[in-house]
């Protein structure tokens, strides 16, 4: 995920490493990227440090709330929730759980309408994975009871490969607001598939029901050059335009460790269907590189 702040960008993900976390990387134009205090990757949440989990700990979003963050994120196979007043953390938890633990869930992504209610998609486990949306208590940090709705299935070709078998997948929320529509990225696939993808779904209201894009999938490896382009997050660049920044597989023939990459989406008005029709721009796909020590 990458976080626009006072003109700089701000990027954390799934990392690779002890001690266990996130760390966090500071760029001024999207290609070069740097630990923000010094040669050394600066943790933001570390394993043990007033947070919840021991293991598997995954991709983070972070959300400015008031004159603080959040930061959701997953580890043991759960949705946590962790606060600090200052980007560069720490991020803790006064009391250390997660969000929902009735149920294992991965893949968080925090959505703020505009009505001020706050949504947490979410990935939940049923002989597969599967896309769920509920209005979080913010507060409480809890999902609020009866909210919890499950987006959609696996229905389209490009979501079901022959490339690697595997159970249903449809993983890797994201949620952007445009002209009071909701528009759900998602990445389906199993992530070790050279067809993971992204395509994305449209609704009136922020828990569907769900109309799925028509030109998906909008981020395959037919059209970036490289193999499993998937599990982004959307983020405004300083010029206001959109961009997706996703990871691709190590190489052709390696999965992991997997390597970052951001490309601009184009988004063009479907006076018709009153939508966007939203693609991305393979030729000006950037692969940002780490400077001073980052890793």
């Amino acid at each position: 995920t990458i976080h626009l702040e006072d003109g700089r960008y701000y990027l954390t993900g799934t990392r690779h490493g002890t001690p266990l976390g996130f760390a966090l990387l500071v760029s001024d134009d999207l290609r070069e990227w740097r630990p923000p205090g010094g040669p050394d990757p600066t943790l933001i949440l570390r394993a043990g440090d007033g947070t919840f989990g021991t293991e598997r700990f995954w991709a983070p979003q972070i959300l400015r709330e008031g004159a603080g963050y959040l930061l959701t994120y997953t580890a043991s196979e759960q949705v946590a929730l962790a606060r600090s007043p200052s980007l560069l953390g720490p991020f803790r938890q006064a009391d250390i759980r997660p969000i929902d633990d009735s149920a294992r869930n991965i893949d968080s992504f925090l959505f703020r309408d505009d009505d001020g209610r706050t949504y947490l998609y979410h990935v939940r486990f049923d002989r597969g994975n599967y896309l769920w949306v509920a209005e979080l208590d913010l507060a409480a940090g809890r999902i609020k009871s009866g909210t919890l709705t499950r987006c959609f299935g696996r229905t389209e070709p490009w979501e079901a490969t022959p490339a690697y078998r595997s159970a249903p997948i449809m993983e890797g929320p994201t949620v952007l607001k445009l002209r009071s529509r909701y528009y759900l990225f998602y990445s389906a696939n199993h992530y070790r598939s050279i067809d993971y993808a992204v395509g994305y779904a449209v609704a009136d209201s922020p828990t569907g029901p769900w109309v799925k894009h028509r030109g998906n999938p909008i981020l395959h490896r037919a059209l970036v050059g490289e193999n499993g382009p998937g599990h982004g997050d959307v983020f405004r660049a300083r010029d206001g335009t959109f961009h997706y920044v996703y990871h691709v597989h190590h190489s052709d023939t390696t999965v992991t460790p997997r390597r970052t990459r951001i490309v601009p989406l184009v988004l063009a008005w479907n006076e018709n269907l009153g939508t966007y029709d939203i693609t991305v721009d393979p030729a000006r796909i950037i692969r940002p590189v780490a400077r001073a020590g980052s890793r």
